[in-house]
């Protein structure tokens, strides 16, 4: 997220993050209206009942895709975040079984995730969704006291009001809010689910979740301004401790979110291929989970580089999620003209959300990030690297001004907060 305001310019950023806030919010509980009106209980039948088969088959493709390559990237950042952490504590060195990234992505997802994603109701998580929001909290306090004692001079266009990557950040943003794709089985957890508790659930979930993102992508970003990485926390030395500590919390947070995706890719599948077929047995449920999650194992070892492919992921997995299908199935469904007073804000999204895509795809392609992994900054050679002032004698190398570093995955804190007011 403080990349997304170097990308957009710190006030448009701040502004984006507000308007996609609000978007998120209006279309989530616009989803629960489309299925109350059509009568369908999953995201996917939704589409089906708007838009017939074509969107069904649409909307599964990117329903599965989305939480599929965030789960790869979940364990691409739980293995390069972890790693550090353990050369920290531990202080062994880089051939050190425990600082090799496919050995803890391996151990994190033995003991950590897939148990976690064999669970059959989303509910079980609420637990750790809770105590992932608490890591979250504390992640964001490193940060902000970072920001109060880490005193590197700020770029010439620091604080421009907008800059010509909006439409990207916008992508970043939406990614950092999407919870769309398992909005459906969260209402389906709740003890009464009618729209009226759903909106409650989802203007906290929202209100709660935009605080967090705001004030962490302000702390970061002003910390660092033009030198702000893809991934915030590389841009901090790696002997800071209480950063090293967030680091942890991030990896534990990042691992404890899994499992969510891993529901949404199971549930894809079960209602493509099995709709029809009798209620999920447990030899099914454990192969489709072994499955997804031995997948994105595979690949995530395969590579460390997914800048590229996270961003699109972001402009043409997210959006489409959380700005177009959402308020285009309620239009559909909803009884009057597609450009009545009650049907123009869906109207407006969607135009939107067709524009960011087009925009962000465009960017993504002829700008595509480059990808970098564990360099040390430069101003932490240049000091003592647990002292905070670097103004003095911090002068940035010309790798600096011109590196940049792949996105990492956004956390959905939406979907941990959501997640959280569910359950008995």
């Amino acid at each position: 997220m403080p990349y997304a305001l170097k990308q957009a310019g710190f006030p448009m950023g701040v502004l984006l993050i507000l308007i996609v806030a609000l978007i998120t919010d209006y279309s989530v509980i616009l989803l629960i209206r489309g299925g109350n009106l059509s009568g369908t209980k999953n995201y996917q039948d939704l589409v089906r009942a708007a838009f017939g088969f074509p969107g069904f088959v649409f909307l599964s493709i990117v329903q599965f895709v989305y939480p599929f390559i965030a789960m790869i990237s979940y364990n691409i950042i739980t293995g390069d975040t972890i790693t550090k952490v353990m050369m920290r504590i531990s202080g062994v060195t880089e051939t050190n079984i425990l600082a090799n990234r496919y050995f803890i992505i391996c151990l994190c997802t033995l003991f950590v995730t897939l148990p976690l994603s064999l669970y059959r109701n989303v509910a079980k998580l609420a637990k750790a969704s809770l105590f992932a929001c608490l890591l979250v909290v504390f992640i964001i306090i490193a940060v902000i006291v970072r920001s109060t004692d880490m005193h590197i001079p700020p770029t010439e266009d620091a604080y421009t009001f907008a800059k010509p990557g909006f439409a990207q950040a916008v992508g970043i943003m939406a990614f950092a809010f999407v919870c769309h794709h398992n909005t459906f089985l969260i209402y389906g957890s709740l003890e009464e689910p009618t729209v009226h508790r759903w909106s409650i659930v989802t203007h906290i979930s929202v209100v709660v979740s935009f605080i967090a993102t705001v004030v962490f992508a302000a702390c970061g970003y002003a910390t660092f301004t033009g030198y702000t990485q893809g991934d915030v926390l590389e841009n901090y030395c790696h002997e800071d401790d209480l950063i090293n500590a967030a680091r942890f919390c991030y990896g534990v947070c990042i691992m404890l979110t899994f499992p969510v995706e891993c529901f949404v890719c199971r549930e894809v599948i079960e209602n493509f291929f099995f709709q029809a077929a009798q209620p999920t047995t447990m030899l099914r449920h454990v192969i489709e989970t072994v499955i997804i999650v031995g997948a994105t194992l595979g690949i995530s070892l395969a590579t460390d580089c997914l800048g590229i492919v996270l961003e699109l992921n972001g402009t043409l997995g997210a959006t489409p999620l959380v700005f177009i299908l959402p308020a285009a199935c309620y239009m559909k469904l909803e009884e009057g003209k597609f450009y009545s007073a009650k049907k123009l804000p869906s109207l407006l999204i969607v135009v939107t959300g067709a524009i960011v895509m087009v925009i962000g795809f465009i960017m993504a392609v002829l700008s595509p990030q480059g990808c970098s992994h564990g360099k040390e900054m430069s101003y932490c050679h240049a000091n003592d690297v647990n002292a905070t002032d670097f103004s003095s004698t911090f002068i940035p190398s010309p790798e600096m001004l011109t590196s940049t570093t792949a996105s990492p995955p956004i956390i959905s804190t939406t979907t941990a907060f959501s997640n959280f007011s569910i359950g008995p």
